[in-house]
């Protein structure tokens, strides 16, 4: 495929608000070794982006300046070691950085191959939730056919790949939400159960539900005063997992409830992993979630596709909390 030596793509031109993303042009990414080049057909929008663009979430280093974690696209060319045949492929991959460009250098081990009827803005919707809440409600909390789940943010893009997963693998997904109208949207998407958090507190909603067991796992991106409470929810042996701390970084709880309970407080991030670790992670999912992408049953919800020019509409969209499922830039 050629490639050309510059391409557009969108800058953080300083920290603030959406405004601060502009359109550029600079050189098109070359691929080293284990790399390859993918020409973005579409990337996925996720809230690290927006953290990164207030200058409170900086790229690790040598990842890309330029915002943007996930990617659909076609491989235009490949590095050292990685074989010239997968020029051509269709993929989607998670990437350290440079989504919001039409060209986006990728791991090949990271790369996943797109079946027949998946779209390549609901493909660049996939590699970031799909990786993020497997490692972390599957691997962390090890959650298993039977399971009840307490999932925090269920119309965002994480809390509806949980509830889509939750739904495949047999385990019951029980939501906090904002609105009634966010509640109905869970509960149409598969969630088992939606409680709106402005009208009721979802600690005594858990109890109710649970029949005063509590759930086993508790999927968190608030953190703050909401870890003591979550905690509440869990029963005895429960895991909890932290993924974002959008409601504050500091908590108190109270250590013997940890004790005495046996409950397990776990939490990661994904962007800092080793290639090695997200390749690892890659091919689990390839294993055991992604047939389900093969056969049409799992698909991301789609909330609103910008174009790359409107980058800022799409990170203000998120900012404001509307959104149900995930935003996606279409580049080409």
């Amino acid at each position: 495929m050629a490639v050309p030596g510059m391409m557009r793509a969108v800058e953080i031109k300083a920290p603030g608000g959406p405004e601060m993303l502009v359109e550029t042009t600079v050189p098109v990414p070359v691929p080293g070794q284990g790399e390859v080049l993918i020409e973005v057909a579409a990337a996925g929008v996720n809230r690290p982006d927006v953290l990164q663009r207030q200058g409170r979430y900086p790229p690790p280093a040598g990842a890309s300046p330029l915002p943007g974690l996930e990617v659909a696209g076609t491989i235009a060319a490949v590095g050292p070691g990685v074989d010239p045949g997968a020029v051509g492929r269709r993929v989607c991959s998670l990437v350290a950085g440079g989504g919001y460009a039409e060209y986006a250098l990728a791991d090949h081990a990271q790369c996943m191959p797109l079946p027949p009827g998946l779209a390549m803005e609901e493909a660049a919707a996939l590699p970031e939730t799909l990786m993020t809440v497997w490692h972390n409600l599957f691997e962390r909390a090890y959650v298993a056919s039977g399971d009840h789940v307490l999932i925090h943010g269920g119309t965002s893009g994480i809390g509806t790949m949980a509830i889509s997963l939750c739904r495949l693998f047999g385990i019951t997904s029980i939501v906090t939400c904002g609105s009634d109208g966010k509640c109905r949207a869970a509960l149409d998407w598969g969630a088992g159960h939606a409680i709106n958090y402005r009208d009721e507190d979802f600690v005594e909603a858990v109890k109710r539900i649970t029949g005063g067991a509590g759930v086993d796992a508790v999927l968190d991106m608030v953190g703050g005063d909401y870890l003591p409470r979550n905690l509440q929810c869990l029963a005895e042996d429960g895991r909890h997992v932290s993924i974002a701390v959008l409601g504050g970084a500091k908590a108190e709880i109270l250590i013997p409830q940890i004790m005495t309970r046996r409950l397990t407080l776990t939490g990661s991030t994904l962007r800092p992993r080793t290639s090695a670790f997200k390749a690892l992670l890659v091919d689990e999912i390839m294993r055991t979630a992604w047939l389900f992408v093969a056969e049409g049953t799992l698909r991301p919800a789609m909330d609103r596709i910008f174009p790359l020019a409107q980058a800022a509409d799409a990170h203000s969209r998120m900012e404001a909390g509307e959104h149900v499922g995930k935003i996606v830039l279409k580049v080409r």
